[in-house]
């Protein structure tokens, strides 16, 4: 792939005026070979192979970013699911798995490290379920560590006994970080049709089906795509989705052409480039504001669900143009504490959390960082990471819920992480009860789609 010099200089204006940067560079680290009867030899052969690797992750992104005046704004690893590795082993091992991985990550200087991860939509192992029992403890015991549970899919249906196990996982989360605004929960992402290849954070893992290694790049660029909408002010909706599309069609080859120079400088495959719209707290990196500048008064505004749908399908179809590499999620994040459109409506009352999970059906992942109080049921956490899942299985994409039940919190509270985590007003949740459905056990069966072969 060619890159005009012109292009290159649009991309550094962009960088400069409209906060467009590289989310991340992901090294996919695959674990496979760590396994052993003894947890000490694992955590050993895990430490030894994430250092020995990702060593020169960080000082090679930062060249790639001098080079090119692009800000990365995270150098991340991700690693095979850890439950693989886990069979055998109670959650007392698993933890101190999880707490070599946290050295690692912190010896090799990367911002997170993810894939202390389970794929049990059609059923649990005994790695499986040590790791999930293990996950609260695992969180807060660690600084860098990210986990997710990917719980139902398109062929499998989804795994109820499992949405009940995670409701209680991020319930105990919430609890062991409470001092710290329950910031265990921002880490902890419950899936649907997970995806093996995502460099997005807390979400990603370094799939079974991956190479040995490889170099993942998630970019990042609502306030690009914001300008570029106020720009067509008054357009109709074929001229408002070309612009978006040139716009993203730009965004994409640039983090292509990023994400392909550390992977050379690595001297590793160059894996996908994720196109997903993420949002930062920044003002104007917002996918809220593109959503206003698109017409509705707010989010939340009827509209609102229509104008996210055909934001996203703009992102994916200029994506496919731009690279033969796209992967992961690729649409547009809708995380309300990471995006400051976002925090606004919820703080006037415009959004609601029954508004989100409409808008999930049409964009990527799902209800994201999205914090409720604390006193918040268990089953009503099972309830809504099963509506999310129904979402994704019948309409067969990738749903998810990272979600912060904040211990001795309530609604007019806020959660406050700084950094791209954010800061997020607690949203109300209904209090109708729907322990009856989530407890009765088993498995929802895969719908009709399923049937494709």
């Amino acid at each position: 792939m060619n890159y005009e010099f012109e292009e290159i200089l649009e991309t550094i204006k962009m960088t400069e005026v409209e906060h467009f940067d590289i989310r991340t560079v992901t090294m996919g680290i695959s674990l496979r070979d760590c396994a052993d009867r003894n947890s000490k030899v694992v955590c050993g052969k895990v430490y030894d192979k994430i250092t020995m690797l990702g060593s020169r992750h960080v000082a090679l992104a930062s060249d790639v970013e001098r080079t090119y005046g692009i800000s990365i704004a995270n150098k991340r690893v991700s690693v095979t699911p850890v439950a693989l590795l886990c069979d055998g082993f109670g959650s007392d091992e698993a933890v101190e798995i999880a707490v070599a991985l946290d050295r690692a990550a912190a010896e090799i200087g990367i911002d997170y490290i993810a894939g202390y991860s389970a794929l049990v939509q059609k059923g649990f192992t005994k790695g499986d379920l040590a790791l999930i029992k293990s996950i609260p403890l695992a969180l807060s015991a660690t600084k860098k560590v990210c986990s997710s549970v990917n719980i139902g899919s398109t062929k499998a249906g989804i795994n109820m006994d499992a949405v009940m196990m995670m409701a209680e996982a991020i319930k105990e989360t919430a609890s062991r970080t409470a001092d710290a605004d329950s910031v265990g929960c921002a880490k902890l992402v419950v899936f649907c049709n997970a995806v093996e290849d995502n460099p997005f954070v807390a979400g990603a893992f370094h799939g079974v089906t991956e190479p040995e290694v490889t170099l993942n790049v998630g970019i990042s660029g609502p306030g690009v795509v914001l300008d570029a909408v106020k720009a067509c002010a008054g357009s109709g909706f074929q001229d408002l989705a070309e612009t978006i599309k040139k716009t993203i069609f730009k965004i994409t080859r640039a983090g292509e052409l990023l994400g392909r120079k550390v992977a050379e400088k690595h001297g590793i495959p160059f894996g996908i480039v994720d196109i997903s719209l993420a949002p930062t707290p920044a003002e104007g990196d917002s996918i809220a504001d593109i959503l206003i500048a698109m017409g509705v008064e707010d989010v939340g505004a009827p509209g609102t669900t229509a104008a996210l749908a055909m934001l996203n399908d703009c992102v994916k179809k200029a994506g496919l143009m731009a690279s033969s590499s796209v992967g992961g999620m690729s649409g547009a994040f809708i995380p309300v504490s990471e995006d400051q459109g976002m925090i606004r409506a919820v703080e006037k009352g415009h959004l609601s959390i029954e508004k989100l999970e409409a808008m999930t059906a049409v964009c990527s992942v799902g209800l994201d960082m999205v914090a409720v109080p604390g006193s918040t049921p268990a089953t009503t956490i099972a309830g809504i990471i099963a509506d999310e899942a129904a979402i994704g299985i019948i309409n067969d994409k990738t749903t998810a819920v990272r979600i912060i039940p904040a211990e001795g919190k309530g609604v007019g509270d806020y959660v406050d992480y700084g950094g791209l985590l954010g800061r997020a007003p607690i949203m109300p949740v209904s209090t109708l009860n729907s322990s009856g459905f989530v407890t009765r056990g088993g498995r929802i069966p895969a719908p009709s789609r399923s049937l494709t072969n």
